[in-house]
């Protein structure tokens, strides 16, 4: 029997970011984002929703209806100003997580795990909905909310830590295998193979991708905001926050697994091509 019967992707809203945001000028960050008087056309929030025999599994829980709800949401101050020059959101009453989990005709207490690539604000705003769910992240990028600079890095704890919630830290260990080259470290999240966790800094220090492997389907690979389009992600054109060294190693990476996967889905976590993207994907996952 396959272990996942189900991938979907939902959208939280969108939001709309600066073109640097998206693929790097090679200005520094503060720069653009005090600079720029551009924004992107709107871009989704993904969640990707996989139906695994375990329960249900979530990539990412998107951005809080709250933070375009509640004045009190951001930081105020130089800081507040900052996150309102990186991001606009727009997200409606039926956008939260929890209504578009129903409209997949399930509930949060479906949730049995939840992935979080890192933990910028429009990946966590799912969490206060979520308190059945066991939730994953590297220990490399919890240790970063103990950071001097934290909420200035786009960790807001308040919105993190949350009572309740079953948090397990997660730090990849050597593999291997050499199904999953050039990666050298994994972490299976059931055990089956089916759901791997693949270490992707750059974005953030602690930034996971997530490997979905079973015979029938196409193999995906959801990445976060390792990019914002995998054309970019091809050509090796990086994002504008993050650590362009690391951005490029995993990168590098990632299309090192895409040759050796061809047929390789590769799922960002803004893309406007993912929902197609996925479709197309499982549609010759059901022809085959």
């Amino acid at each position: 029997m396959k272990p996942i019967s189900r991938v979907s992707v939902v959208s939280t809203g969108n939001v709309r970011i600066r073109p640097q945001h998206v693929e790097s000028t090679g200005s520094p960050m503060l720069w653009w984002l005090l600079t720029s008087h551009a924004w992107t056309t709107p871009r989704p929030i993904n969640v990707y929703v996989i139906e695994h025999e375990n329960g249900v599994v979530l990539f990412d829980t998107g951005q809080d209806r709250r933070s375009v709800t509640d004045p009190e949401y951001f930081p105020h101050g130089i800081i507040g100003r900052l996150y309102s020059r990186l991001a606009q959101f727009a997200i409606g009453a039926d956008e939260t997580l929890t209504e578009k989990l129903r409209a997949l005709g399930r509930e949060p207490r479906d949730v049995h795990t939840v992935v979080l690539s890192h933990l910028h604000q429009d990946h966590i705003g799912g969490l206060s909905e979520l308190a059945d769910a066991e939730i994953l992240v590297s220990a490399a990028e919890w240790a970063e909310l103990d950071g001097r600079f934290a909420e200035l890095n786009g960790l807001l704890e308040r919105h993190i830590r949350l009572p309740g919630l079953r948090w397990t830290l997660v730090t990849p260990a050597p593999a291997g295998d050499a199904t999953i080259a050039p990666f050298t470290e994994q972490h299976d999240i059931f055990g089956d193979g089916s759901l791997v966790l693949l270490p992707t800094p750059g974005h953030t220090p602690g930034s996971l991708s997530l490997l979905l492997r079973q015979h029938g389907m196409p193999p995906m690979l959801f990445v976060g905001d390792l990019t914002y389009d995998v054309d970019r992600l091809a050509a090796e054109r990086v994002p504008g926050v993050g650590r362009k060294r690391g951005l490029g190693r995993s990168t590098r990476a990632v299309n090192a697994l895409k040759q050796r996967y061809p047929d390789l889905v590769i799922l960002a976590a803004h893309d406007p091509a993912a929902s197609r993207l996925l479709a197309r994907a499982l549609e010759r996952g059901a022809a085959s």
